[in-house]
């Protein structure tokens, strides 16, 4: 059972559309180092996904249901090439890492695990991670492992639409009533611990080297563009300490567990079955 996809990236060129399971028919093969970082990418970008796909019948408007289930159906696009490549280094599938690890094992960000809240609050979370993941794409982009390149050059393109959808609704709500000012507000209180997690230079990024891009290097140019775009929409950059437990080891997650509960259940109760 293969959970859902976008188009395409490219082992060769930016323009060279393939499958994730071309990646494995062509023999690609990524080694163990690799892997874990691509896992690391995936794994951000599938629970991210899971989160923004509950907004569908929910949004406030009809065309937030089609974009926020558009951005969803990317970011579930990105995870199956950095699983699938992860995948070719311990000879398992896409499927096999994204329902068949337990909790502690996953190695996603927790910002991208936090509730969704109410609208405010999952465009506060959509604005830092995607302003997040377009730096981070842009860079990997010049990665020296060239399917990580060729993944990001393809992901970058999606998540441009991405960060544009959060600034128009960080502006929108921002500058709107002073409700929607408020609540935006406290979107951004409520996700901010979690945001010193994403810049965390861990080992397993670290030992890479030029095939990897350092979590550290894209913080500078994050959070001026993020604090840029609180000032534009009249926001205040919210003064609250780190989350504790930083460290993308799994052990510290507090929602996790209830995203993976509902994803995995039904490929448990009946495993290898397709339809």
């Amino acid at each position: 059972m293969s959970f859902a996809a976008t188009e395409s990236a490219t082992t060769q060129s930016a323009g060279d559309a393939i499958t994730p399971e071309d990646l494995t028919a062509q023999g690609v093969k990524a080694d163990e180092a690799v892997a874990r970082y691509a896992m690391m990418l995936g794994d951000d970008s599938l629970m991210l996904a899971q989160r923004l796909g509950h907004w569908i019948s929910r949004a406030p408007e009809l065309e937030e249901d089609i974009a926020l289930g558009n951005i969803a159906l990317d970011l579930l696009g990105h995870a199956r090439f950095f699983l699938t490549y992860a995948g070719t280094a311990w000879g398992k599938t896409e499927d096999d890492l994204a329902y068949f690890r337990d909790e502690e094992e996953f190695r996603s960000c927790r910002l991208v695990e936090q509730e969704n809240g109410d609208f405010g609050r999952t465009i506060a979370r959509q604005l830092v991670f995607s302003y997040y993941q377009y730096e981070l794409y842009r860079r990997l982009v010049n990665s020296t492992d060239r399917t990580l390149a060729a993944i990001a050059a393809k992901a970058l393109k999606e998540v441009e639409y991405h960060q544009d959808h959060a600034t128009q609704w960080t502006l929108r709500l921002g500058l709107g009533t002073e409700e929607s000012n408020r609540r935006l507000q406290e979107g951004f209180d409520v996700v901010w611990p979690y945001i010193d997690e994403l810049f965390l230079d861990v080992e397993q990024v670290a030992e890479l080297g030029n095939r990897a891009v350092l979590p550290s290097s894209l913080r500078e140019d994050t959070m001026a563009r993020v604090t840029k775009a609180l000032e534009e929409a009249h926001l205040t950059v919210p003064d609250v300490k780190p989350a504790f437990g930083s460290d993308r080891t799994g052990r510290f997650s507090e929602q996790r567990g209830y995203i993976l509960a509902e994803m995995q259940v039904l490929a448990r109760q009946h495993p290898g079955a397709t339809w």
